[in-house]
């Protein structure tokens, strides 16, 4: 099949599958409607996830399972299973024991999902490396701010969420099959656990990943929090309907990340990796520096503040990724996509548990100015990669 339709199917398939990734967030907004949900089985459902997801992708690493397997039935199987465990929650109370582990156990799966998805569309690249990344990165992004949409349009019944999340995913599993294989795939031949360690010891590709783990220091922490400043924020400016309107806001704040991360993933492939994500870096974490101070600020400000800090946030994700591909040895790419996804999102259950304790100690200007840190840091991380030989590999030498 040809580069295209097997693109578009692709896409099609990692957002039908990632449906079940949010399905637990949608439910929560649909149940807040008629009844109470605890702050800790709220966390609970999203730390289930993000921590199956980690196990996973650890896993999948250590095992290099993307680099020896075709890509696609990687991707069928962890998609299947993961459908299962979401339809067998439409069965059980929205919250408890068995849920979180079936969370775990999806999350678990998506690891055969996403950083399997960056590895197929890796395959077609010819330039376009950032921009095909971008664009899944861009689908992950507007499907995380779908359940603010639906905690502001009232959802629906929380049971149906979990039974469509399934079919969807069910579909994607099974459409994937469909999808070809670009032309540079390079298939590892066995087991070889030094492949792990890679991500460490290849100083270009350490400082890739450093890049990467300032960026979601940031981003999840960010999506995770950003609805509750805003509610926070519109109350103490007297705005009327304080909790629709930030759900609103959150939905568009976020959904205008996908832009970022196309245009990201375009000016990447034209200008160089390090550029774009040393100056995306550099404007989300103004952004976060400037909006704690926003409290109760007029809401335009608030507004524009936040959109601008929705588009950038998001901007570089999907070049870290590209540059671990271009930067990694073709056999080793699908081991250390996943090395590097599994390292970022073990560092936000950090920062998303941490955040509200800096909120209780120091405001919301301490809180947010303590994520500005990641990709802060980050920059520096970028810059030192710039200086290396290795950065010539980067977008046919853009850097």
């Amino acid at each position: 099949m040809r580069k295209a339709p097997s693109l578009a199917i692709l896409l099609l398939c990692e957002v039908g599958a990632m449906t079940v990734w949010f399905s637990s967030a949608s439910v929560v907004a649909t149940v807040q409607q008629t009844q109470a949900v605890s702050p800790q089985a709220v966390a609970l459902l999203t730390s289930a996830i993000q921590a199956g997801f980690v196990l996973g992708t650890f896993l999948s690493a250590l095992l290099s399972l993307a680099d020896r397997y075709d890509p696609r039935r990687l991707f069928m199987a962890s998609a299947l299973v993961a459908a299962a465990a979401t339809a067998a929650l439409a069965f059980l109370p929205p919250t408890g024991a068995a849920v979180y582990a079936l969370r775990l156990v999806t999350g678990m799966c998506m690891a055969g999902v996403y950083p399997v998805g960056m590895r197929l569309a890796a395959t077609w690249a010819e330039g376009d490396l950032g921009l095909l990344i971008g664009l899944l990165v861009g689908a992950l992004t507007f499907g995380s701010a779908s359940p603010h949409l639906l905690a502001a349009s009232g959802g629906a019944d929380w049971r149906l969420v979990y039974a469509v999340a399934a079919g969807c995913a069910g579909l994607a599993g099974c459409a994937i099959l469909f999808c070809g294989i670009g032309p540079n795939i390079r298939r590892a031949a066995a087991l070889d656990l030094g492949k792990f360690t890679q991500a460490w010891r290849q100083p270009a590709v350490r400082l890739a990943n450093l890049g990467y783990l300032g960026h979601m220091w940031e981003l999840y922490a960010m999506w995770a929090w950003l609805a509750v400043f805003l509610q926070a924020s519109f109350k103490a400016s007297g705005m009327p309907d304080a909790a629709h309107n930030a759900s609103l806001l959150t939905f568009a704040t976020i959904a205008m990340g996908a832009l970022g991360a196309w245009g990201g993933g375009a000016l990447a492939d034209r200008m160089g990796r390090t550029v774009v994500t040393i100056s995306a870096m550099a404007l989300s974490a103004s952004c976060a520096l400037a909006m704690g101070w926003l409290l109760g600020a007029p809401v335009w400000i608030v507004a524009a503040v936040a959109a601008v800090w929705g588009v950038t946030v998001i901007a570089d994700s999907a070049q870290f990724s590209a540059s671990i591909a271009e930067l990694s040895e073709p056999s080793s790419v699908g081991t250390l996509l996943t090395v590097q996804t599994c390292a970022g999102f073990l560092l936000t259950l950090v920062s998303i548990h941490l955040l509200p304790y800096v909120v209780a100690a120091a405001g919301w200007p301490g809180a947010f100015s303590m994520l500005a840190v990641g990709p802060l840091l980050g920059c520096v991380a970028m810059y030192r990669l710039r200086q290396r030989p290795e950065a010539r590999q980067l977008a046919g030498g853009r850097r």
